[in-house]
């Protein structure tokens, strides 16, 4: 990993491929020219001083508010004993295509399957060519953007919007994905199989997408941007009096307090958040956040290997709490469901076809898969939904792979939800 001088908080993971949690290193020196992304709380007319002095990025009201400094400026917030200081995580992806199936990132023209083994098997069908489902239901991705002129997705664009800038918070009407795996993950969602029909299917081809872009084209962003994308999606919510179901598949070994309450204040909207598990296993407890977040539905990676009659989890995959297994409870730090992750066919940046490996790939076939419920269940609640993801996982325990054992444990949950 290429050493970045910083001078605290932990490094978050992007769950891109086989990512994996990691720490930053820490440097002993800074240079003006270095950009901290900080959060201010204290006094109120401390604060006032502060936002007068250096901007406001995001304002978190009683939390703080959120700005960008330099190497002297965070030193003289640091000595100002009437405001307290938090250096915000910035989430970055450690890539690795070891598990790929392929030396390097290369996309090609068409798809090698319509329906690849993922989509299959959530659905239980190996014969089945094309999907269906979705409809009334909006899926918010929060990654890296969307190639939204892909054949495949472009119908199913409905909004679109890039946190990751770091002179404007906001920008409407822009997602550009730079990196793909923000389009490889709507993909699995929600792709339609194109005007044409030869291309390749999501989960729920027909709900639609909203694309929150709150990582750069390096697959870097900051809690901060993230935890208010996450707001705004449960505000949008409401304001449309939508369905929404916000997919994750990103993460950090450390717990933040900006996306923690972020996460709260959406499922108490009503909105259903779901999240890969990370790529740190197959250790016990590597679970990251948010995935790990009680009120997240945290996904873990099957590959396409029967053992023991059911696939087996990957051993990338992170596991949660092996104390907790048993209990069909989910608490802080357990995986909920697992779903396919290793080797999947999706959409790509430049309108082709890619595959990758990652807990991020597992994350989109269960937020498809919970889209395509409530679409036939629209009465319910967000509760109701996770529950029946729960009953629905019970029905095919996964019992391969290191940690897997009957019943509910610490390495793929209740089990593999599908279709039928």
């Amino acid at each position: 990993m290429r050493k970045r001088r910083i001078l605290g908080s932990a490094l978050l993971s992007f769950v891109m491929g086989i990512s994996m949690f990691a720490t930053a290193a820490f440097g002993q020196q800074t240079s003006n020219q270095e950009s901290y992304r900080v959060l201010i709380h204290g006094p109120a007319n401390e604060k006032a001083k502060a936002k007068a002095s250096f901007g406001v990025r995001w304002d978190f009201e009683s939390k703080g508010f959120t700005t960008t400094v330099n190497a002297q400026q965070y030193q003289a917030l640091l000595n100002n004993k009437n405001l307290t200081i938090e250096r915000l995580p910035e989430l970055q992806f450690i890539s690795n295509t070891e598990l790929a199936a392929r030396p390097k990132v290369t996309a090609v023209s068409g798809p090698s399957d319509q329906t690849p083994w993922g989509i299959q098997a959530i659905y239980n069908d190996p014969a089945i060519t094309k999907t269906l489902g979705g409809n009334g239901i909006k899926v918010a991705v929060l990654d890296t953007g969307v190639n939204v002129s892909h054949v495949d997705l472009t119908s199913n664009v409905e909004q679109c919007k890039d946190f990751s800038q770091s002179k404007t918070p906001l920008v409407e009407g822009s997602c550009v994905d730079g990196n793909g795996h923000g389009t490889h993950v709507s993909g699995t969602v929600l792709a339609n199989g194109g005007s044409s029909g030869q291309g390749i299917y999501g989960v729920a081809p027909e709900a639609k997408l909203w694309s929150y872009k709150v990582l750069n084209n390096r697959g870097s962003g900051y809690s901060d941007d993230i935890a208010t994308a996450i707001r705004k999606v449960a505000d949008e919510a409401t304001r449309t009096g939508s369905h929404v179901i916000i997919s994750m598949s990103l993460g950090s070994s450390v717990k933040d307090s900006l996306i923690s309450s972020a996460v709260d204040y959406a499922y108490g909207k009503g909105v259903l958040i779901v999240a890969a598990a990370g790529n740190d296993g197959p250790a016990s407890n590597t679970i990251g956040y948010p995935g790990g977040l009680a009120n997240v539905v945290a996904v873990a990676a099957l590959e396409n290997v029967q053992e023991n009659t059911t696939y087996r989890i990957a051993d990338f995959s992170s596991r949660g709490n092996p104390n907790t297994d048993g209990d069909y409870v989910i608490q802080e730090r357990d995986v909920e469901v697992s779903a396919p992750g290793r080797a999947i066919e999706s959409t790509w940046k430049d309108g082709g076809y890619n595959t990758i490996s990652g807990t991020s790939m597992a994350t989109p076939h269960v937020s498809g898969l919970a889209a395509k419920i409530w679409a036939a269940n629209p009465s319910w609640s967000n509760l109701q939904l996770r529950s029946e993801l729960q009953n629905r996982a019970k029905l095919y325990d996964i019992k391969g792979g290191s940690g897997s054992a009957t019943g509910d444990d610490y390495a793929s949950g209740f089990g593999f939800p599908r279709v039928k």
